[in-house]
């Protein structure tokens, strides 16, 4: 069967093959409660669908619009194959009950980098509770390219280490960023963990454009040739599901 749990999944499990996000669009913080409670319902209500997927994670955005789905396979064709099962009694259930949302599409991932701050841990940690910062909210950072290259793709997220390693100020509200870049060559998505939106909030207001310091590093990174969109969502974790 499914557990429906309050951890997040574990961007940097060992086990990972790929990492899929989508969003699920809604009208408001009602629908989108209603969408989370119908998910985790109909999941729980059924078995594990295959054991090649290892996690599901639901994400609140913080502006009630959207829900945010992070799931984590031992790889890309056992999702494709997932895929082309097409629609199951799981999510003929689900739209049955918020027929209003409107879901966009799913982009594979893999993770290409991780960073973190001494002292920090994963909610999904199992250091949690043990005197170590946990995360309270959760913040993707998108980032489209004109075309795809997946050189590009990395070395724009080395740039963005360096330009963490060169700033002479980083907020202590961070906790870890966890770098993936698409299968299809043209986007990155930094899954970042923060210990509050109050936090994330003050960053974005410190000096500079954006969480970074005003420094040349930082200009590199979002001035990076052939970006043409970056979209910034914070987050709160609403349900983890799991095989039980």
């Amino acid at each position: 069967m499914t557990a429906v749990v309050r951890t997040p999944p574990r961007p940097d499990r060992p086990d990972l093959g790929v990492a899929v996000f989508s969003r699920w669009r809604t009208s408001g913080p009602d629908r989108q409660a209603a969408t989370v409670d119908a998910i985790a319902a109909t999941w729980a209500a059924r078995p594990w669908p295959t054991p090649d997927l290892l996690a599901y994670g639901l994400y609140a955005a913080e502006d009630g619009g959207s829900v945010l789905h992070y799931s984590q396979w031992t790889g890309e064709e056992a999702f494709r194959a997932f895929q082309r099962a097409g629609r199951d009694e799981r999510t003929d259930e689900i739209f049955a009950a918020v027929p209003d949302v409107e879901r966009i599409g799913a982009r594979v991932h893999t993770r290409y980098r991780s960073g973190g701050r001494a002292g920090a841990a994963s909610a999904a940690d199992p250091r949690a509770g043990a005197g170590v910062r946990v995360p309270g909210c959760f913040v993707t950072v998108e980032v489209a390219f004109a075309a795809p290259d997946a050189a590009r793709q990395r070395a724009w997220v080395d740039a963005v280490f360096e330009a963490l390693a060169d700033d002479p100020a980083p907020h202590p509200g961070g906790i870890s960023a966890h770098f993936h870049t698409s299968t299809d060559g043209a986007h990155v998505l930094n899954y970042a963990e923060w210990e509050s939106a109050r936090a994330h909030r003050a960053a974005l207001a410190a000096p500079g454009d954006g969480v970074g310091s005003p420094s040349a590093a930082w200009r590199r990174v979002r001035t990076y040739p052939g970006i043409t969109s970056s979209t910034v969502t914070r987050h709160t974790f609403a349900r983890g599901l799991v095989p039980d």
